[in-house]
């Protein structure tokens, strides 16, 4: 009886010993799955892949020759500097933004994106490097002082941004006209086919800044917004070292002048 009693003890801990052995492989092989390589994949690569919105003047946006430039770009040109590899900028489907980053089409989202909850779900976020607000433009004809002034009216918003959320959830009810881009939304607004539009402040002063009509920005702003890098969730060593570079750029000046050159001042908020 005690000899069969120790066979069985024993072949019990041989079962657990594989059961614990098979354990600790499939968490070993979970944990090399997991192993992050972003940093040294751009490395060997020898290029950052930067997705960017190309209707967002002045952060990423095409010019007359057909080349995405803006501020982002400027900016993603300096840190490429830092790290010794090239910039490639891809225009994307800006609804489109999180598919082109898991499915490994590009490294980064870096457009002026403002950070909201679902995007820091999906993403893993830089911190924020400028400020921005939701405001009003209304041509310099127009009678409107307030929102409340909006009631019925035609307003241009940009699909698949904050600003068309908040302006669903807006009070003064509007007939809301979706634009492709603040490009389209802009040209819209100078045609007179919009009675106002709700756009990022930064993209609306760079518009003022160009056009030679009179516009004027409304009192209220819907809410305050920052703007941050996208890159993939697990992705935390190519996050950190960017991250690292611009608290680098700002701290020598780099940031200041770019942000001097497009903005007049410089307006980033990085640390």
């Amino acid at each position: 009886m005690k000899n069969r009693i120790h066979k069985g003890m024993v072949l019990l801990a041989v079962l657990m010993l594989v059961v614990v052995t098979g354990c600790s492989s499939n968490l070993s092989d979970k944990k090399a799955i997991r192993t992050d390589h972003s940093l040294q994949n751009v490395m060997e690569a020898k290029q950052l892949i930067l997705g960017s919105d190309t209707g967002f003047p002045p952060m990423g946006y095409e010019n007359e020759n057909g080349e995405i430039v803006g501020f982002d770009i400027d900016v993603a040109k300096a840190v490429c500097n830092q790290l010794g590899v090239k910039l490639v900028v891809k225009g994307i489907d800006w609804g489109k933004k999180e598919e082109e980053l898991d499915s490994g089409n590009i490294d980064c989202v870096w457009s002026g994106m403002s950070v909201t909850p679902d995007r820091a779900e999906a993403m893993n976020l830089s911190e924020p490097y400028m400020k921005n607000e939701l405001i009003f433009l209304i041509p310099g004809n127009s009678e409107a002082r307030g929102t409340q002034d909006l009631q019925g009216k035609r307003v241009g918003v940009s699909t698949n941004s904050t600003a068309l959320d908040a302006l669903k959830s807006m009070a003064t009810k509007v007939e809301i006209v979706e634009c492709e881009d603040e490009v389209d939304m802009f040209q819209k607004l100078e045609e007179g086919n919009l009675d106002a539009m709700l756009v990022d402040s930064v993209a609306a002063y760079y518009f003022l800044s160009q056009t030679g009509k009179t516009y004027y920005v409304l009192p209220e702003s819907l809410q305050e917004e920052d703007y941050a890098i996208g890159f993939r969730k697990e992705d935390q060593s190519l996050r950190d070292k960017i991250q690292e570079i611009l608290g680098m750029l700002k701290e020598d000046g780099t940031l200041g002048r770019i942000s001097k050159q497009w903005f007049g001042s410089d307006i980033t908020i990085v640390r």
